[in-house]
């Protein structure tokens, strides 16, 4: 009986542990976006988790932030911690669709996490990706640079 007793309470706080790691095992990331020009529309943020998905635009979260200064700040809550890359456009004119040149071209301003760069083209996952921790996390991106 007391054995019984002993492998029971066991259980229950090895469920209790794996119920409590369960609840921290979340991320919030929080997006800190700066030189926005000009102060209006709002900046369209795509979330991605792995490389095919940033490379052929399988997004599994996203968000909108108005814009109403040269920053703004986002919150997206529900992640699991894992390697993650941002893409993201500032739609000034308000029309949910980042407009381009006749070549293809954007004609609004866009940018990447960790500010990655592309070359003839959007950035790569190798320079945009990051990692997310269990928890809350921030990340910072400069439109202007």
């Amino acid at each position: 009986m007391t054995r019984t007793l002993t492998l029971l309470s066991a259980a229950a706080i090895v469920a209790l542990s794996g119920a409590a790691q369960a609840e921290t095992e979340t991320s919030q990331l929080t997006v800190t976006l700066t030189g926005l020009n000009p102060q209006t529309g709002s900046v369209m943020v795509g979330v991605y988790a792995g490389e095919d998905d940033f490379e052929n635009g399988g997004g599994i979260a996203g968000a909108t932030v108005e814009v109403s200064g040269t920053e703004a700040t986002v919150t997206i809550e529900g992640l699991t911690p894992g390697a993650y890359g941002l893409k993201m456009y500032h739609d000034v004119n308000g029309n949910g669709e980042m407009d381009t040149n006749p070549f293809g071209m954007p004609t609004e301003p866009y940018a990447f996490s960790n500010n990655a760069k592309g070359r003839f083209g959007p950035a790569k996952w190798d320079k945009a990706q990051f990692e997310l921790a269990a928890g809350d996390n921030t990340h910072a991106i400069d439109f202007a640079s």
